[in-house]
């Protein structure tokens, strides 16, 4: 059995949400190793198909990943991930201070790449190059100790990289642990983001699924305690600290 079975956090006829763990990517990489894919069979739950993934995570990214468990379903879910209907809440440590409470970053995002660094994603300071795709981040502080803060995002479109390059580039602090946009942690330990709530409506008058992963030791060990969670991870009303790039 699948250590993912053990991870299920919302399960009905149709679909299925599961807390990935950091670390296991979604899509096999180049190098061979364990992917989501390697887990699939194991989470069939009498159904003959495997289920599908309808969108992504980062690797090192923990939390909320919503599978399809038939062709009609992921179709529907990805049209609704399209429409950006989604209610999505990511949690991430940032390695400074944040000074203002919340706001909006409105930055779009581009692909570049060297053969030295590989490729990433970079803001685009309105110069509409090709392959430049618009992409809003809502966000506000949950708290702050010991020179880092505890953000939740709340992206309005799903980017890659979104969080990460918003975070850098809008508020101006890299993800504690962030390989690529800001420093390793001493150990690997996995970069301190967490999707940490999936909200997906339905049609038809069925129910929206509704998740919540719950916070990682990592962010524990980090000294950012899980009841603070429910109570400051809330939507933000629109403010004045809005972040237009």
């Amino acid at each position: 059995m699948s250590p993912l079975a053990d991870r299920i956090l919302f399960m009905d006829g149709e679909a299925i949400v599961i807390d990935k763990p950091a670390g296991l990517p979604v899509d096999p990489p180049r190098d061979g190793s364990l992917s989501l894919e390697n887990h699939l069979a194991s989470l069939t739950f009498g159904f003959h198909r495997w289920p599908l993934a309808v969108h992504r995570l980062d690797r090192d990214t923990s939390g909320c990943l919503l599978l399809a468990r038939n062709p009609k379903a992921h179709k529907r879910f990805t049209q609704t991930f399209e429409s950006q209907k989604i209610g999505k809440t990511y949690v991430a440590v940032l390695d400074g201070i944040v000074e203002a409470e919340s706001g909006t970053i409105e930055l779009p995002l581009r692909k570049v790449s060297s053969a030295e660094e590989g490729w990433r994603i970079v803001g685009d300071l309105g110069a509409k190059r090709p392959g430049t795709k618009h992409a809003t981040t809502e966000w506000n502080v949950v708290t702050r100790k010991d020179g880092r803060t505890l953000v939740a995002f709340h992206p309005a479109t799903g980017r890659t990289h979104q969080i990460r390059v918003h975070a850098l580039e809008g508020l101006g602090l890299p993800i504690v642990g962030d390989p690529v946009y800001g420093t390793a942690s001493p150990g690997h330990m996995p970069m301190l983001l967490h999707a940490l709530r999936l909200e997906v409506p339905r049609a038809n008058g069925k129910a929206p699924i509704i998740a919540t992963a719950p916070l990682p030791d990592r962010f524990i060990t980090a000294g950012f305690a899980a009841e603070l969670m429910e109570e400051r991870t809330a939507a933000p009303s629109p403010a004045p600290h809005d972040v237009a790039l």
